[in-house]
């Protein structure tokens, strides 16, 4: 920095290297420049502020404050898939209930070795809503006795040494009341005919006795199989006279 009068009788030699001072008797105005170089002012950003705030925070026990959660992946996944709905495993399952037969090919163990609970429940509710027509009452109760006769399979199963959960057997009780709900249209159309509409109910049961018990009787039963076999067929008896009141 530089101070220079205009007129002057005296002149100071300045003390440093920085200022020049010049001086005058008769108080003259002087005049004048002064040079500086630009100084550029860094106040610091936001993120200057960011240690410290992060600091007195974490101190006060207040550090989870600053903490971002991560999208996570899982949080992304369908509807379909996050409720475990497989619906192709469901249609499948369907096909190896309605075709039992073992000559078509399908592996029917995977019903058994692979539970489910959404496509056993949608074929109870179904077989629930048809039984609307039949008898109204008792569509309450067809829910109650598929889970606590499925329990009751189960702990039959157990006590005659068979190795089956209690979920394989809800899901292929559930599953099997498909063929029921397969003749229900044509007792819908021959219901006149009694001779007819028996024989129908008969194969209906033993439809749905055949795809339950072949997939539950195991070869651990041995000679024990119609001990198991014959409560699954009153069960699905008893589930047919749900739906036709007799």
């Amino acid at each position: 920095m530089k101070v220079v009068g205009t007129t002057s009788t005296m002149q100071l030699s300045p003390t440093n290297g920085d200022f020049t001072f010049v001086s005058s008797t008769e108080a003259q105005d002087l005049s004048g420049t002064i040079d500086a170089p630009d100084v550029k002012l860094n106040m610091g950003s936001d993120n200057a502020k960011d240690p410290y705030a992060t600091t007195f925070l974490r101190k006060r026990g207040y550090g989870w404050l600053l903490e971002v959660d991560e999208d996570d992946p899982e949080d992304n996944k369908p509807l379909l898939e996050e409720l475990d709905i497989d619906l192709k495993d469901i249609y499948y399952k369907i096909r190896c209930v309605l075709m039992p037969m073992p000559s078509l090919g399908f592996n029917r163990q995977v019903v058994r070795d692979n539970p489910d609970f959404w496509g056993p429940l949608a074929v109870v509710l179904l077989f629930s809503m048809i039984s609307i027509y039949g008898q109204f009452r008792v569509v309450s109760w067809i829910i109650t006795i598929w889970i606590f006769g499925s329990l009751t399979i189960f702990l039959l199963a157990r006590v005659l040494g068979g190795e089956v959960s209690y979920g394989q057997v809800l899901g292929v009780i559930g599953y099997s009341l498909l063929p029921l709900i397969v003749i229900a249209p044509l007792l819908l159309v021959i219901g006149g005919f009694d001779v007819v509409s028996t024989l129908i109910k008969l194969f209906g049961v033993f439809w749905a006795a055949y795809s339950a018990a072949s997939l539950l009787v195991g070869n651990e039963f041995k000679t024990k199989k119609p001990l198991l076999i014959y409560p699954i067929f009153l069960l699905y008896i008893y589930f047919l006279s749900l739906y036709t009141g007799v």
